[in-house]
């Protein structure tokens, strides 16, 4: 099978990696999708473009000539970054490393991703044409607009591969924690507090015992963690507070767990601690979380043994952080996630590329799209 070379694939890399799109920045999200429809379309594929509003434009892929593909592959467009970043600090190579913003998170897996299907149409076009590539452009903000068309696709497919990066090892992930966001607005009364103390309501202190509470719910020998990352409020420092806001996140291990501890956040919300102030509680669990069954374990088995013709020795592991992956495993859809190149340092300005995984997990996603589709 003949792959593309590390410098053709390096330089549709820097393509995306310069252009800035941030998950709230549709016009650079839109500017990458583009780019990638006109390289799919030279090698056959159409695009099936699902427009939004507030967020990047999703993209449905497939060979002209397919009729019913039953592997659906998930890539995200978006990342964590601000606009003028790509431009602050443009990708750039620096020894066996590549860097720029999004480069393993997830720009390199979209060059991946097209070198093998470019491949697999030379050398197996039923493979290629076997094959959905789904495009999202919100992963990194949970999703909001793309969960139901990624629910959609995956319905009835044989495997979903989930092309994240691999782990800095190379491991694949099998499963990943689910998990949400909540925000606490806490209404007080304000009140000078040198000349009247006793007549404010003090919203802080009310959001102070609702954060005691909340993170006494985290059980981490059972996963789950609930954490208030972020409180504000107040105007002046000689005033009682008559607002007071928290931002919470929620981390879960099993789906079971979703519903008691959302349960538990309401029940704490539902009654003020401080008298006569009130609180208006926002938000849901709204990713489930990615579990290892037997549905993922089978289809890791098959990827492993791909790897082994590869003389590469791929491992497992499982992670915290969430991922499109969730969503088709939840279904009972099999659903392997890391299948892009190895790097690490997502979302900060340190993150790199292996430059040398490219070919290789190249040929690990065309092999197994082949070994899927025989």
């Amino acid at each position: 099978m003949k792959i593309a070379s590390t410098e053709e694939m390096l330089n549709m890399l820097e393509k995306l990696v310069n252009i800035d799109s941030g998950s709230y920045h549709k016009d650079g999200v839109d500017r990458v999708g583009q780019q990638l429809i006109d390289a799919y379309q030279t090698i056959g594929f159409h695009a099936d473009i699902h427009e939004q509003h507030t967020y990047g434009n999703h993209i449905v892929l497939m060979h002209h000539e397919a009729t019913e593909p039953d592997i659906l592959v998930v890539a995200h467009m978006d990342t964590v970054f601000l606009e003028g970043t790509a431009a602050e600090r443009p990708f750039h190579i620096v020894g066996e490393r590549a860097y720029g913003p999004g480069v393993i998170d997830m720009k390199a897996s979209h060059v991946t991703t097209f070198s093998a299907l470019q491949a697999l149409l030379n050398a197996n076009k039923e493979a290629a044409k076997n094959v959905v590539v789904l495009l999202t452009s919100d992963e990194e903000i949970g999703a909001p607009s793309a969960r139901k068309l990624i629910e959609a696709q995956g319905a009835g497919k044989k495997a979903v591969l989930v092309m994240e990066p691999a782990r800095k090892d190379g491991s694949l992930v099998t499963s990943r924690r689910g998990g949400g966001r909540y925000t606490l607005k806490v209404t007080g009364k304000a009140a000078h507090s040198g000349i009247e103390p006793e007549k404010g309501r003090s919203a802080i202190e009310e959001l102070a015992h609702k954060t005691i509470k909340l993170h006494q719910l985290s059980n981490h020998e059972e996963g789950i963690s609930v954490n208030v990352g972020i409180s504000k409020g107040g105007t002046s420092i000689n005033t009682v507070a008559d607002y007071a806001e928290g931002k919470v996140d929620i981390r879960i291990t099993t789906q079971d767990q979703a519903a008691p501890l959302a349960k538990a956040i309401e029940n704490i919300c539902a009654q003020p601690d401080v008298p006569d102030t009130s609180i208006e509680l926002e938000g849901e669990i709204t990713r489930p979380p990615m579990e290892r069954n037997e549905q993922t374990i089978a289809l890791y088995e098959i990827i492993k043994d791909v790897a082994s013709s590869l003389n590469i020795d791929l491992t497992e592991t499982s992670t915290g952080g969430g991922s499109d992956a969730s969503f088709t495993s939840a279904l009972g859809i099999p659903t392997i996630d890391g299948m892009g190149p190895i790097g690490g340092n997502q979302h900060n300005d340190e993150e790199y590329l292996e430059i040398g995984s490219l070919v290789e997990r190249t040929k690990l996603l065309a092999l197994t799209i082949e070994r899927l589709s025989s």
